[in-house]
């Protein structure tokens, strides 16, 4: 669900990544954290892994893997989908 001040992050991973818990905080709020597991989805025939957060406040974000930093300053605007391509790092 997104509108006005809600939006999404999609982060797009490769294999070796499934199951791996990313975790998402506010920027400046780096100890009040939410997860999602990367997940195998299925886009367009292909197996597609991929961490999807919904309902995110419009606003700065940085993305943990294993209690490190991986993105910082991840920008969600409300009613759109921001994505980050992590497959080929």
């Amino acid at each position: 669900d997104i509108g006005e001040d809600v939006g999404a992050l999609i982060v797009h991973a490769d294999a070796g990544m499934l199951g791996v818990e990313v975790e998402i905080s506010a920027t400046g709020q780096d100890d009040c954290r939410s997860h999602k597991d990367v997940l195998e989805r299925e886009i367009g025939g292909r197996p597609a892994y991929t961490a999807v957060f919904d309902k995110v406040r419009e606003g700065s974000y940085t993305l943990w893997v294993d209690d490190i930093p991986r993105a910082r300053n991840v920008a969600i605007i409300g009613a759109s989908i921001a994505e980050l391509d992590w497959s080929a790092d």
